[in-house]
């Protein structure tokens, strides 16, 4: 679309190698020797335009090429001749002589997986533990779904352009990246227009014109009232640290709902957060008299089965918004139309919150189809009328109208007990002051990811809402 605005293509290559070559020379500054890989055709190309500007540097250069000379066409074949020194065959690849080798052989509309000499580069490459960059995606990951269906390049850098694709955020994708760095080659904004995205980053850009800033003239009542069911005397921890992420994020009150059994040892360890028994559906529904209480969470620690069922259809069917995790997830693995239809005809807005295991209990067709994660999150939003966060390393957040935003302020760290719980805690405290499910699940999936980096090594869950104030003061709340 630029080269049709009037950019020419030669212009956006040598913009792009000149930041590849800038992004290299700046992380690898040492290296004096690079082995570079080109592929035929526009990767390729790039590659050319960075070899040449290494040998301009001084750099000592192997350059190989995939194919014949004679096979490059266009600004691929403008750049290579742009080179003046010797082009091996990509057989002759040699990275053990290195001490870089750049990536160039294929980009981001790989629709195959690579073969022949090209898979053995590749994985002759990752094997010497020589450092790789990458231009604009690692050779073999599939830009569209993150995907490695054969050998991919393991870089340390990856140089892009213009903006990041599905590929750099999904896993495996992520990973093979390494280091990211997004490179501005002159492409206008207004290109975003003609394209009309309906993916992206979760950053704050995306949502932080939606959340609220708290009022020098309100109150607590004004920050909504947030609800966490807590389980059985032997399950009420999930609820609490869902209820402390609740409060932490924002929400002026919150009330934990608790079975009789249950009532002791939630009152022994809850100060601000208020308690009440909810022991069936009677009680439910005299509780939902109150229209004050406009957001719930249900499922961490509640126990799996009818009771669960009953608790979000009623939720849903009072108009409340509701976000649907763990045990009540599980609860519809048997009945999953009845809960979309339930989220259907709901007033309020319904949040789904599956790990893989529980996403495969409400949407098995799609957990074991050929999609990217990416796809298969779109389509339960969309089937099931609820925003879907299918979490992991790479969690995706899915509106039903097809927007979706793809995280990577996930950290291992995040991989302990109850983070999840934390997680439902602070999508609920956003709801409650009224922030639309879709950007209340991305700026909460981003605060999460961003609270267990800050604190780093030896995080357990209950840590995170204790780290939320760092995360919402960086933000300028």
């Amino acid at each position: 679309m630029s080269i049709a605005a009037g950019v020419a293509g030669r212009i956006l290559m040598e913009r792009a190698g000149l930041a590849v070559f800038e992004a290299l020379r700046r992380r690898f500054p040492e290296a004096r020797r690079v082995a570079v890989l080109a592929g035929p055709g526009n990767n390729g190309g790039d590659a050319f335009v960075v070899a040449r500007l290494l040998a301009e540097a001084g750099l000592a250069l192997r350059c190989h090429l995939l194919g014949p000379a004679a096979d490059l066409r266009g600004d691929a074949a403008h750049a290579a001749r742009g080179y003046h020194g010797p082009v091996e065959p990509l057989a002759a690849f040699a990275p053990d002589e290195a001490d870089l080798v750049l990536d160039g052989l294929f980009g981001a509309g790989l629709s195959r997986p690579a073969a022949g000499e090209a898979a053995d580069a590749i994985e002759r490459a990752n094997a010497s533990g020589v450092p790789i960059v990458a231009i604009d995606l690692p050779s073999g990951i599939s830009g569209l779904t993150g995907a490695a269906p054969g050998a991919a390049i393991r870089a340390s850098l990856t140089v892009t352009f213009f903006r990041r694709k599905p590929g750099h955020l999904l896993e495996p994708g992520r990973s093979h990246c390494g280091e990211t760095v997004l490179a501005p080659i002159g492409i206008a904004p207004s290109v975003l227009d003609e394209i009309a995205p309906r993916t992206f980053a979760n950053e704050p850009p995306l949502w932080r014109d939606k959340l609220p800033s708290p009022d020098r003239i309100g109150h607590k009542y004004d920050r909504g009232h947030a609800v966490v069911f807590s389980g059985g005397v032997t399950q009420t921890g999930a609820g609490r640290m869902a209820a402390t992420a609740a409060l932490r994020i924002g929400a002026g009150l919150v009330t934990v709902f608790s079975p009789p059994s249950a009532l002791l040892a939630n009152a022994a360890h809850l100060t601000a957060i208020m308690l009440q028994r909810c022991e069936d559906e009677a009680e439910l529904a005299e509780r939902l008299e109150d229209t004050r209480l406009n957001a719930f969470a249900i499922g961490p620690g509640f126990g799996i089965g009818e009771k669960a069922a009953r608790f979000v259809a009623a939720l849903l069917a009072a108009d409340r918004s509701v976000v649907i995790d763990a045990d009540a997830i599980s609860s519809f693995r048997d009945a999953p139309q009845a809960l979309f239809e339930a989220i259907g005809r709901s007033g309020g807005a319904g949040v789904l919150t599956p790990h893989g295991g529980e996403f495969a209990r409400l949407f098995p067709d799609l957990a074991e189809g050929s999609g990217s994660k990416l796809d298969r999150a779109r389509e339960a939003a969309a089937r099931s009328g609820a925003v879907v966060v299918l979490k992991g390393a790479d969690t995706v957040i899915a509106a039903p109208n097809g927007r979706a935003a793809i995280n990577a302020t996930g950290t291992p760290y995040l991989a302990t007990a109850g983070s999840g719980d934390v997680l439902s805690g602070m999508i609920l405290g956003w709801l409650s002051q009224k922030v639309p499910p879709f950007e209340a699940a991305c700026a909460a999936v981003w605060m999460h990811g961003m609270a267990a980096r800050l604190h780093g090594p030896g995080l357990i869950a209950e840590d995170l809402p204790a780290m939320l104030p760092q995360v919402l003061a960086s933000l300028d709340f």
